[in-house]
């Protein structure tokens, strides 16, 4: 796609960066076949070869509108169009460079602007998990829009306190410690019964991807440099990863690289951690041997939601399903669907709830047509959301496996 760049994005970074992923661009629309808002609402604006197009026009000196920005907004960044993208079009980063650019151009509305801040400043705040806590301890009290953002309180278990040789670094993430800590107890058991330590770098904290993606990209820069620093003294004494259980969190941190390496002081170290980072299915394939042993015999089927940002961000399939069924479970994915999105999308279902919610609901119907005892996913944006709808539990994959260790592990 040729583009014809306005002097004022010439020689910008941005501009340079849109430019160079527009070029891959053939306008062959295989994209919308599998974008989930054009299914939904049938506007070519509203898939990727019509937000493409917007973005372009921005680029070449064109004045986006609201309305620009209303179809940028209701992307899920579910990076679908890169899977299904015979040209390597990399619509991730292009949405986010065209976002930046019309949120400098186009003022919102003040609820609007207020929503937005609240959530990135929030959600990773130190005050999120007393907030938190208050929000469950009065649950029943909430609207149902809200309980289903507040989960009941769940225990975290027990942390192993083996050393083992082997040590891997894990991000503890923002919200998750909070809203569902067994999740990160249940990572550090599974891989204790497998002779790997997890460790917590206590100055890490949000990998980013809420200030970034909500177009405060300085902020998100900023908890990336953060999280290097944090992690650097552990790098330097040979940790052999840093593993992500949120797959959100994940893809955020693969990409440290890209995003930063304008930055001399960063760019280098960057790269390294976005080496070093694995999604804790990777290690899946090596946990079987050792854990094969432990695991108590399992009944009943479990549905697995592949999350977009381990499916699509990751370019990660099949892994799951295929070393969970080699330790016994029955797990499967939806045959139909199961590349769309869920609707979670980080902050999208509070800010596009119905898009959200429909999405949710057309998930849970393929999903429930399994018949499963229980929705296993990767991340904990898809887990929350796809339990506001339904009453089957959804939980992460690890702390099932957790669960079939035998007692003597846990």
């Amino acid at each position: 796609m040729q583009t014809h760049l306005a002097p004022e994005f010439k020689n910008s970074a941005d501009g340079q960066a849109a430019e160079a992923i527009l070029r891959k661009c053939v306008h062959c629309g295989f994209c919308t076949a599998t974008c989930p808002t054009y299914q939904l609402l049938g506007d070519e604006l509203d898939g990727p070869r019509g937000r493409i197009y917007l973005i372009k026009q921005v680029l070449e000196g064109e004045v986006p509108t609201r309305k620009t920005q209303m179809h940028l907004d209701r992307c899920l960044t579910c990076r679908n169009c890169e899977t299904t993208c015979p040209s390597g079009v990399q619509y991730g980063h292009l949405i986010d460079i065209g976002r930046k650019l019309v949120d400098e151009r186009v003022p919102r509305p003040a609820r609007e602007k207020a929503l937005r801040w609240a959530l990135k400043e929030g959600l990773p705040s130190p005050l999120f998990a007393p907030a938190m806590k208050v929000g469950q301890s009065v649950r029943s009290l909430l609207p149902a829009a809200l309980q289903a953002k507040v989960p009941a309180p769940q225990p975290a278990g027990v942390w192993p306190q083996r050393e083992h040789p082997r040590k891997v670094l894990m991000l503890a993430g923002c919200v998750q410690p909070a809203m569902m800590p067994n999740i990160n107890s249940a990572t550090a058991r599974v891989l204790d019964a497998a002779g790997i330590q997890t460790v917590l770098a206590p100055k890490a904290g949000c990998c980013g991807a809420v200030k970034f993606h909500l177009n405060d990209q300085d902020g998100g820069k900023a908890e990336m440099k953060n999280n290097i620093d944090a992690w650097w003294p552990f790098v330097e004494s040979g940790v052999e990863a840093i593993v992500m259980n949120a797959s959100g969190c994940g893809v955020t941190v693969k990409e440290y690289g890209y995003h930063l390496k304008q930055d001399a002081a960063y760019a280098a170290k960057a790269a390294r951690i976005s080496g070093l980072t694995r999604d804790l299915s990777e290690l899946l394939p090596e946990l079987v041997a050792p854990l094969r042993a432990k695991v108590s015999a399992q009944a009943g089927n479990i549905a697995f939601h592949p999350p977009c940002t381990l499916q699509h961000g990751q370019q990660l399939r099949g892994g799951v399903e295929k070393y969970l069924n080699e330790l016994g479970f029955r797990i499967s994915t939806s045959p139909n669907e199961a590349h769309l999105c869920c609707g979670s999308a980080g902050t999208y279902s509070v800010l596009n709830p119905e898009i959200a919610t429909q999405l949710r609901d057309r998930k849970l119907g393929h999903l429930g047509a399994i018949k499963p005892e229980v929705i296993v996913s990767a991340n904990i944006g898809c887990i929350t959301h796809l339990q506001s709808g339904t009453a089957t539990p959804v939980r992460h994959w690890v702390e099932v496996l957790d669960d079939a260790l035998t007692p003597s592990l846990n």
